[in-house]
């Protein structure tokens, strides 16, 4: 047989196997791979190996071969730069692999020497310190003995000084507080300066003074109230301070007057901080601030006086304003140039006052009412003042106003006047009040202007109860003396109108006005109904009535716009019904004559019950074809939609009012006709062919409509 084939590579393997087996049982061959497998890449390996590289390090010179060994290692640790070149490769390494341990030891002797040499350096130096300390103890110690023997020997020489040093303190404290004693309780020299002499102008500086002088009185009752009564030094105090008061409280006193009297002569005024302190530290000085205050309305009083007296005769600065006398020719604008004078100068004198006795703004609004505090001081100066101050101007005032409105002939301006002194009135009370000076003033002024107005009108109203009508004018409109007492009225009217601020209720409204309209609708009223009598009489064909209706539409048209004159227009609307009431049955009859049906209604309503009507010579059935044949006759003409007499009447809705009556009057008597003549006590023979011969065919409702009535609004039940 032949031998099987093995391959190489197999034979390798197989080799190899052997071969590690037989290696791993050799010690050398361990530990040499124990060193080949070592790692060298961590730091202290890599530190170890520098150090030993710089220990064995060899010198690039050449030409000495001495050993690396021996004198060549430094004491440092460092090997000399001066080795020989290498002969051998390998040759340094293997030395000092050879030579390490005892290299090391050698150099730790080294180093072990070098510390000895140091310490025994060290050791001497504080061998030497250990002296010096020794010496400083002993001078220490006799200087503590040196210090202990002085001590004894100044202990009362110390105890002396702490007494001294002691008392020194005590009178310093006592120092302070006479110090602070005096000055609070006393003034020095500046302050009383400041106070006393005249040299020196009220201001800060003095009222610091005046300040301090009322907190050392305040602190000086403080201390007299103690239980040991009031000692010398306060007594002393309260005179000295209340002479230095004193004397301050005329300084201001002297001062403010001068002031006032500079102050008084210019119109506008503006009141610094230094005038009102002063002014409100004076109060506490009453006769003081009274005479100084007097001084200062008799100033004022001039100034306004001879500016109001200025203003009227020669104008504003270069003419301009223009002076108000150049208008006296026109009696409203006058009297209002003089009152808006006299109310800018109360409103400017009434903020200079308040300005100051510093009173703050109550946050009125222009033109509402001031809430007046009756309790307030300042208040009352201030209405004093004001008083004083526009007491002499009240005189012209009244003067020129009064002479204006007496000599007014029309009764509009006088009203005109009139409604504008209320206006003012009413203002100035607002502003300064209800018993202000003024405000009597112009109370008065209106009162006359009221009454020159009203004495005016009532003249006018018997002068139109004395007119005559024209007898040879036919018109049945209003005559002309009644529309201008109307025009009157309404111009006055309009305006009383816008003089009303709006805010006033209906009611209110209403009584302002009433007794005007009183004075001047009840004659225009009595003109028109007793007036027209006389020509009544004279020419009896003018209808009276017509006319009466006419002035009172038209004095209603005069009054309807204003609200105020509701009550006066209900009035007047009561008169209108009444004559409505009376013209509705003159019409009523008229047109019944006119229909030819007069005398049969009046048959039927006042006829003998036992006594059959076709019995009765006015209902004969001939004259009752004859009557309702006229009656025919006259549905077919125009008087059926308007009445020639009622056309008259310039008020449009009381001709159709009344014509509307009286048809409804006439529809209803015509019923009555028809019912009587179909009732069988009446004995008609054939009632129904003779009601329907003529039209309406004895049908009331096709007579409602030809009236152009509603057909219920028909009922015989209704006076006829």
């Amino acid at each position: 047989m032949s031998s099987p084939v093995v391959s190489p590579s197999a034979s390798t393997l197989h080799f190899d196997r052997k071969a590690r087996a037989t290696q791993s049982r050799n010690p050398v061959s361990l530990r040499l791979y124990k060193v080949l497998g070592t790692n060298f890449d961590d730091e202290a390996t890599r530190e170890a190996l520098q150090t030993l590289s710089e220990l064995y390090a060899t010198s690039a010179t050449a030409g000495k071969g001495r050993s690396l060994f021996g004198e060549w290692i430094k004491p440092s640790g460092l090997v000399a730069d001066e080795l020989l070149t290498e002969p051998v490769p390998g040759e340094s390494a293997a030395r000092a692999r050879k030579n390490l341990r005892r290299d090391m030891e050698k150099k730790l002797a080294e180093g072990s020497h070098q510390f000895l040499k140091a310490f025994g350096e060290v050791d001497a130096k504080l061998e030497e310190l250990q002296q010096h300390v020794a010496a400083m103890h002993a001078s220490c110690d006799e200087a503590e003995t040196q210090l202990h023997l002085t001590n004894e020997s100044s202990a009362m020489l110390l105890e002396r000084a702490g007494s001294l040093s002691e008392e020194r303190q005590e009178v310093e404290n006592k120092k302070s507080i006479v110090a602070l004693f005096l000055g609070r309780f006393t003034l020095n020299e500046e302050e009383i300066e400041a106070i006393t002499s005249r040299d020196i102008p009220v201001g800060q500086r003095f009222f610091r003074a005046m300040d301090k002088t009322e907190r050392i009185r305040t602190d000086c009752r403080v201390l007299m109230a103690g239980e040991d009564g009031p000692t010398q030094a306060g007594l002393d105090i309260m005179a000295s301070t209340s002479s230095h008061l004193e004397q301050g409280y005329e300084k201001i006193f002297r001062w403010c007057s001068y002031e006032f009297r500079q102050m008084g002569r210019d119109m506008q005024i503006e009141v610094g901080s230094t005038m009102r302190e002063a002014i409100r530290r004076l109060r506490k000085r009453p006769e003081l601030l009274t005479e100084a205050l007097t001084s200062l309305s008799q100033a004022r009083q001039a100034t306004l006086m001879s500016s109001f007296l200025t203003a009227l005769t020669r104008g504003g600065p270069s003419g301009l304003p223009r002076p108000i006398e150049l208008h006296a020719h026109d009696p409203l604008r006058y009297v209002g140039d003089m009152l808006a004078w006299v109310h800018q100068t109360i409103a400017a004198e009434r903020e200079f006052l308040e300005s100051l006795f510093g009173l703050q703004s109550d946050g009125r609004m222009v033109g509402s009412v001031r809430v007046f505090q009756s309790k307030s001081e300042e208040e009352d100066w201030i209405r004093e003042l004001m008083d004083l101050a526009v007491g002499k101007l009240c005189v012209p005032l009244k003067v020129r106003v009064q002479q204006t409105i007496r000599s007014q002939e029309s009764s509009i301006i006088s009203y005109k006047i009139a409604n504008l002194l209320q206006f003012y009135m009413v203002t100035m009370r607002r502003t300064i009040g209800d018993a202000a000076v003024l405000s009597t003033a112009l109370n008065e002024i209106t009162e006359v202007a009221y009454k020159v107005f009203y004495d005016a009108i009532e003249t006018q109203g018997r002068a139109l109860l004395r007119a005559t009508l024209d007898l040879d004018d036919p018109s049945l409109a209003p005559p002309i003396v009644l529309l201008d007492h109307a025009q009157i009225l309404r111009e006055v009217m309009n305006v009383y109108e816008s003089s009303l601020l709006g805010d006033e209720a209906e009611a209110e409204q209403t009584a302002g006005f009433q007794r005007i309209l009183d004075v001047t609708v009840d004659p225009a009223i009595e003109m028109s109904t007793t007036n027209s009598e006389e020509k009544k009489r004279l020419r009896p064909k003018w209808d009276r009535d017509v006319y009466v209706l006419n002035c009172l539409s038209y004095l209603q048209s005069v009054l309807e716009p204003f609200p105020f004159t509701s009550q006066k227009r209900q009035t007047l609307q009561e008169v209108v019904d009444e004559k409505v009431v009376h013209l509705t049955d003159e019409h009523y009859k008229n047109i019944m004559v006119d229909a030819g049906i007069d005398q049969i209604v009046e048959t039927c309503l006042n006829r003998d019950i036992n006594e059959p009507m076709s019995r009765n010579p006015a209902t004969l059935p001939s004259q009752l074809q004859s009557a309702l044949h006229n009656f025919s006759t006259w549905l077919s003409g125009l008087e059926v939609v308007q009445s020639p007499r009622l056309a008259q009447l310039t008020a449009q809705r009381l001709h159709i009012k009344i014509h509307q009556a009286a048809l409804e009057r006439m529809a209803r008597s015509y019923q009555l006709i028809c019912e009587q003549v179909k009732k069988p006590e009446n004995k008609y023979e054939a009632a129904s062919t003779l009601l329907g011969s003529e039209r309406p065919f004895g049908q009331v409702n096709l007579l409602c409509q030809i009236f152009g009535l509603e057909s219920d609004s028909v009922s015989v039940a209704d006076t006829l």
